[in-house]
């Protein structure tokens, strides 16, 4: 019998399972990745299923899959998102998938809404817009974000009532109009 050489690089469930239709530079799948490792340590933290684990890293692995991707194809798949084009990629990639065949509604939520929150989410919504926001890589306030993160597994609705709190007080602050389902979402949280 002879050994095989374990495979190198992030564990299978981590590998990148973008879809061929991706468009995302080498720093944006480095914080895809990120948020996938995140992801996969509270799932097994918290003891989820392998079938459950998977959704959540499908809505992780699809989030940003058009977030680098030209303004025409954010137009294309997502036409009747309003905003800036910035908030246009997470419905574009929804649609994107859907059109490819994903129906799994919570993780098509999960990708829609990554951005601006979800008062109907399951909690591979939740905790993808957690994840995306507690990602190690970004360089603000790393000390509490990295509490917050580490927080998840044991008390993810405060730590969800937090992240959506931060995020709302950015959107107040850059002036922007705040979506509907933002307030939705926050006015759930906050009720």
């Amino acid at each position: 019998m002879t050994e095989s050489t374990p495979p190198s690089g992030p564990p299978a469930r981590l590998r990148p399972t973008l879809p061929a239709w991706a468009q995302v530079t080498a720093a944006r799948l480095q914080h895809i990745q990120r948020v996938a490792e995140l992801v996969a340590a509270w799932a097994e933290e918290l003891g989820l299923p392998e079938s459950e684990e998977k959704r959540w890293l499908k809505a992780v692995w699809l989030h940003d899959a058009l977030r680098d991707a030209p303004e025409a194809e954010l137009m294309k798949w997502a036409s009747s998102t309003p905003g800036p084009v910035e908030m246009r990629h997470g419905p574009a990639a929804a649609s994107r998938a859907k059109s490819e065949g994903e129906t799994d509604r919570g993780v098509l939520d999960a990708v829609r809404y990554h951005s601006t929150g979800l008062a109907e989410w399951d909690m591979a919504g939740r905790a993808l817009y957690c994840a995306d926001f507690l990602d190690p890589g970004r360089s603000f306030d790393r000390e509490a974000r990295a509490a917050l993160a580490k927080q998840f597994p044991s008390n993810p609705q405060a730590v969800l009532r937090e992240v959506a709190w931060r995020r709302m007080a950015y959107l107040v602050e850059s002036r922007w109009i705040i979506p509907e389902p933002t307030y939705r979402f926050w006015n759930a949280l906050a009720a």
